[in-house]
């Protein structure tokens, strides 16, 4: 069988020095786990494998299980496929990332079971400031520079939802899947 590439997004890590893991331990974590090929992108916790499983929902509890223990905090990752996240690229919104000098522009991707249909209803947009769209396992966000500090994007943080999904901006995203694919 032909082993898959993935990506694992994982949620609080190296940030505001709450669960700081070295990339190295990092990757050091996953070929314990058995993984092969596995490469890690900056320290936001992005970390590239191969596996010879296209069982996702197995495969994130492995990952979370291990990474708990190994860690010592309650780990939280989002498995995306190398097809999703090529589909993920490729499906963008019309427009999606080519004004980086007006718009920020953000995909939340979102840990089954949540889906982006239940996922909108739940945030609040500014008029004016925030455009969300719905994708594949995500939702594309822009907001535009100049008034960011006026985005609802940064009470998602204080929301339930927020613990359910991941943000990446779109250069990463798109790094992300040019790293798969090389």
């Amino acid at each position: 069988m032909e082993d898959l590439r993935y990506v694992v997004l994982l949620r609080g890590i190296n940030v505001g020095g709450n669960n700081i893991i070295k990339m190295t331990d990092l990757k050091a974590s996953f070929e314990k786990m058995g993984f092969q090929n596995v490469s890690t992108y900056i320290q936001s916790g992005n970390v590239l494998f191969s596996s010879d499983s296209s069982d996702k929902e197995a495969l994130s509890k492995k990952i979370e299980q291990a990474l708990s223990h190994a860690f010592n905090y309650k780990s939280k990752v989002v498995l995306v496929s190398q097809k999703n996240l090529s589909k993920v690229v490729d499906e963008a919104p019309p427009g999606f990332g080519i004004e980086p000098d007006l718009f920020r522009y953000d995909v939340l991707f979102l840990k089954p079971p949540l889906t982006p249909e239940n996922a909108v209803q739940k945030l609040t947009l500014r008029e004016g400031v925030d455009k969300v769209w719905q994708g594949d396992g995500v939702l594309y966000f822009s907001r535009l520079i100049a008034k960011a500090g006026q985005s609802y994007l940064n009470k998602l943080v204080s929301m339930s939802i927020y613990k359910e999904m991941t943000v990446r901006n779109w250069n990463t995203t798109s790094k992300l899947l040019e790293l798969m694919d090389n």
